[in-house]
This record gives C-alpha cells, sequence and structure tokens, in this order.
C-alpha cells in the first residue's frame, strides 16, 4: 500500500515542506530516492513522481528548494524562486542537504543507497550535488539545465549520472551539451547523455503543452520520451542498487 505526507524539514533557520511516499507494504529497508522540482516547486507534478517511485520499491522524497513549500504559477514567480536558489548556491546546497539527510534517516531506507532525480531547475539541482562529489549512487536529469556552477576534479563525480535529453529542446543549447559532455569526460564521469527524438523541454510533464501555449515557452510533452527516460532511469537503478 502506497501512503503520501507532506514531511517538513529545516535547513539554515528555512522550514523545508516535501512530500514523502512509500510502499508500507514492503518488508526491509531500500533505496531512497530524492525528486528535485521543476522551478514551479513541489506540485502536483513531483508529488505524482514521489509515488510513481514507491510503486517501483522505493521510498522517495520530493524535496523542496524554495522552502515553506513554496509554488509558482507563472513564469515570473517561478523565474523568481529559482533564481533566489541559484544566486544563492551555498543556501541551496544546504537545502538539498537536509532533504538527503531527511530521506537517508527514514526507518525504510538503506542510507548507502541513496539517488536522486531532477527536472529542469531540479536537474540541474542533482548535476551539481554530483560535480560536488555527494555520496550519491546515481543522479538523473530530466530535461535539465546543463551548465556548470562547479567544476570536478578527476574523481570527483561518484555517482553515475544520465542525462534524459530532449534532442529539440531550444532552452539547452547544442554549446551546453557539447560543454557538459567535455566537463564529465574531464572528470572521468561514469554518465550517459540521451537524447529523444523530437523532444522539447519538459517533455515529462503532462501540462506542458498548455503552460507552453499560455506563456509562450517552447515547451512540450512527449509521452514516448517520457515514456522511455522512465525506463531509462529504472534500469540505471537497477544496475547501481542491485
Amino acid at each position: 500500500m502506497i501512503t503520501t505526507e507532506d514531511v517538513s524539514y529545516a535547513a539554515a533557520g528555512t522550514t523545508l515542506r516535501g512530500h514523502l511516499a512509500v510502499d508500507d507494504a514492503m518488508r526491509g529497508k531500500r533505496p531512497g530516492i530524492l525528486v528535485v522540482h521543476e522551478w514551479w516547486g513541489v506540485n502536483d507534478h513531483m508529488r505524482r513522481r514521489a509515488r510513481m517511485l514507491a510503486e517501483l520499491g522505493y521510498t522517495a522524497l520530493a524535496a523542496d528548494m524554495y522552502g515553506e513549500g513554496r509554488t509558482a504559477t507563472d513564469p515570473n514567480g517561478a523565474g523568481t524562486l529559482m533564481n533566489g536558489v541559484l544566486a544563492d548556491m551555498k543556501t541551496g546546497e544546504a537545502r538539498f542537504r537536509a532533504a538527503y539527510d531527511r530521506l537517508k534517516s527514514h526507518d525504510t531506507v538503506d542510507s548507502a543507497r541513496v539517488a536522486a532525480i531532477g527536472y529542469c531547475f531540479g536537474g540541474a539541482v542533482v548535476l551539481h550535488a554530483a560535480r560536488l562529489g555527494m555520496p550519491l549512487a546515481a543522479v538523473v536529469s530530466f530535461h535539465g539545465a546543463l551548465g556548470s556552477m562547479h567544476r570536478p576534479a578527476p574523481g570527483g563525480v561518484k555517482a553515475k549520472v544520465l542525462i534524459c535529453h530532449g534532442a529539440e529542446d531550444r532552452l539547452v543549447s547544442d554549446a551546453e551539451v557539447a560543454a557538459f559532455k567535455q566537463e564529465m569526460d574531464a572528470a572521468g564521469a561514469d554518465y550517459r547523455f540521451v537524447a529523444y527524438p523530437g523532444a522539447r523541454h519538459g517533455f515529462t510533464n503532462p501540462e506542458a503543452d498548455a503552460n507552453g501555449k499560455q506563456f509562450g515557452i517552447p515547451l512540450g510533452y512527449d509521452s514516448e520520451a517520457d515514456r522511455r527516460s522512465w525506463q531509462d532511469m529504472q534500469e540505471l537503478f537497477v544496475r547501481v542498487f542491485r
């Protein structure tokens, strides 16, 4: 039976409000997966992803990177929240680590087996954690930003890395893709970069078409890319958690 609950934890004096999903019918400890949100915040899309992970047998925590569970429904509000974190990544790192600690301490989680996935802004966050060498088994970026805020030294990336990218993503340039691959090669990272044909930015979010049309942003949902990227994530997790 999948149970979900909103959970509170804190970092640097800020209350963070995440969403936890777990299969209570399972016995014993299992891997834990952090889910880091798009620039919209911890919304229903992120809660669904946490539940989907619990259905796969993981304990999942949708992490709050904005504080107080704040969310946005338009690009101006989302940009303000996102850029507030990106401009102060020390605080961002503290919030990610607080979520990591909260998940790792859950009584169903094997603390030695924790991974993280992220969407758009959240993709940038989990890649940053990998670049910092955090003890994550794997990180998966779904249509995430690839730019580097910390260049890892050779051997510095401990996590296995999967990039699920839309081949028609107009918000991530070819130059950024090339720079990312060069950075990961220089670091000796174990990474896989998958570009799904025809997929645009936001391809996992069923609301991407409506948001793109309403706000004039090149977003789009792609059911096939969504399915294939979720399968690619599962295959990675089977490999790193076996």
